[in-house]
Order: C-alpha cells, then structure tokens, then sequence
C-alpha cells in the first residue's frame, strides 16, 4: 500500500527542528517535539511531531507512536490548563487525500472554538513573535 504524499523538496519540519526556519517549538526532547502552529485554526493550536523524520502514522515504530502520543496528551493537558476550552481536538492526516501538507507525520491538538470545533477555512498566518506569546501562556502547564 503506497500512500500519496505531498511532493516536497524539503521537509519544513526538519528544516524548524534544525533551526533553518523560524519557528516556535514549545518543547523537545530526543523524541518529541511540540510546535506552535501559525495557522491557528483553534484555541491553542499545536502540532505534535517526532523529531526523527516519518512521513506517516505508518512510518512510526512501536516506541515512537507511544512517546508522540504521551506528547499528544501533553499538549492537550496544557491547552486544557491555560485555556479551560469546553473540547480538545486532535486530528492526524496521512496522505494528500486526507489534506496532509507536510510529508512529515504530525497531530493537530486545539482547543475548541467558542461554539464548538476548529476552523478549517483559510485562517489568518500569524508571526513567530504572536506564536511564542502563545507558547508563554501554555509553558508553565508542561
């Protein structure tokens, strides 16, 4: 089975872990790394990724699906803890049919919007210096 990935010359993932793109990275062990997304489609938007590069949930050892997911739950607690939304959302796509962009395995974690879900139209790109005020917000509740 060959699922279909966006066709990209550079991962801009690996690009943010190695520093060659601004970026707000929460936190980041050997592991996991949780980022700020600028396209905040949600209360606290975050991508949850594994530092090593994995273009799908497919691609993910045993031990890597289990510390991105401990990193899922991190960000969620922390979203839940500076924010109080009344939901959390967690999306994961794999594949330019489920809307993937980046060709490198990463979860969605948000809050929910007043009135419920996230946006998934355009939404606005913030700057790095929005995003990091952001991460300042939900920093203490790691």
């Amino acid at each position: 089975m060959a699922i279909a990935l966006p066709d990209t010359e550079v991962c801009t993932f690996c690009g943010t872990l190695a520093g060659d793109f601004p970026y707000t990275i929460l936190d980041r062990d050997d592991r996991v790394a949780i980022l700020v997304t600028r396209e905040q489609r949600g209360v606290a938007h975050l991508l949850v990724i594994p530092v090593l590069h994995r273009a799908t949930v497919l691609d993910l050892a045993p031990d890597e699906a289990s510390a991105v997911m401990a990193g899922v739950q991190r960000a969620a607690r922390a979203v839940a803890a500076a924010h109080d939304p009344d939901g959390i959302c967690v999306w994961q796509n794999n594949g330019v049919p489920a809307r993937q962009t980046v060709p490198h395995v990463h979860f969605h974690v948000a809050g929910t919007l007043p009135g419920g879900g996230t946006e998934w139209g355009d939404v606005p790109r913030l700057s790095v210096g929005e995003t990091d005020e952001i991460a300042e917000r939900l920093r203490p509740h790691l």
